[in-house]
């Protein structure tokens, strides 16, 4: 399991942002690992993207795992 750096806000919790990105969207170096139409991105609060995975609910299980509170983007 990848490690996160910590991202704390003013109230001291660990936000993350889980929202679903178009394969189309990213590199081709991630297109080419996979066949899906869309992925789920895990992103801190300032936008960078801490992990890629093939699902919505394996994204909150990631963050939580790693002791981060997700929060579903639309």
């Amino acid at each position: 399991m990848t490690d996160f750096p910590s991202f704390q806000d003013d109230d001291d919790q660990r936000i993350v942002y889980v929202r679903e990105v178009k394969t189309a969207d990213l590199p081709e170096e991630v297109r080419s690992r996979t066949s899906l139409d869309h992925l789920y991105a895990i992103h801190a609060a300032n936008g960078q993207v801490l992990a890629i995975v093939p699902e919505r609910a394996q994204a909150f299980i990631v963050a939580r795992q790693n002791e981060l509170s997700p929060v579903s983007v639309h």
